[in-house]
């Protein structure tokens, strides 16, 4: 006897749907989760390195943009109208904030540092934020101790690709003042 397979509709969420689930408590604000292409995705947890990294890269952004630009941890960006990730470390034009989240066009630099993360950053957010037109990404990879930074983004993902690891400098390119030696911010 054979039985038929129903097929299965999956519902994608808009970053609206995303949103309302907060207001009506169904998601809560120390939930660690991101929307990523209309999936709600539960975030890994932070370990000690991964959080010394974060630390230490907030306190060195935000003594080199200063003024220039706002130094945003662990917040949300929305990318589109299905994908709200919540990078390690953003670095949004300075605006007012209170009606819209940053959106690709605030982004000066986004920083995901990776841990037990690292295939995912590359393979997915990084895509992601590609085809957003974010200019500048960097990734942080703890297992090789080294920056990668990622910039001309296409539809396909980033033409230029650098890595920098301990010893050497790392120079952002949409933000000249920024200039950090690896090992700083490795610790």
């Amino acid at each position: 006897m054979e039985t038929s397979m129903q097929q299965l509709t999956r519902r994608r969420f808009t970053v609206h749907d995303y949103h309302r689930m907060g207001e009506a408590g169904i998601l809560h604000e120390d939930d660690r989760v991101e929307l990523i292409e209309g999936e709600i995705v539960e975030m890994t947890a932070i370990g000690t390195r991964h959080f010394s990294c974060v630390n230490g890269l907030n306190r060195l952004l935000v003594m080199s943009v200063g003024e220039e630009a706002i130094v945003s941890v662990q917040n949300p960006v929305r990318l589109n109208e299905y994908t709200e990730p919540q990078p390690d470390l953003t670095v949004i034009r300075p605006r007012d904030y209170r009606i819209s989240l940053p959106e690709p066009e605030d982004v000066l630099l986004l920083i995901e540092v990776s841990d037990t993360t690292l295939a995912y950053d590359r393979r997915l957010k990084l895509t992601l934020y590609a085809q957003a037109g974010i200019r500048e990404v960097w990734i942080v990879n703890l297992p090789t101790e080294t920056i990668e930074r990622y910039t001309d983004p296409s539809g396909d993902g980033y033409r230029r690709t650098e890595r920098a690891q301990r010893s050497k400098t790392i120079e952002s390119v949409t933000l000249p003042e920024l200039s950090f030696r690896v090992d700083a911010v490795l610790g």
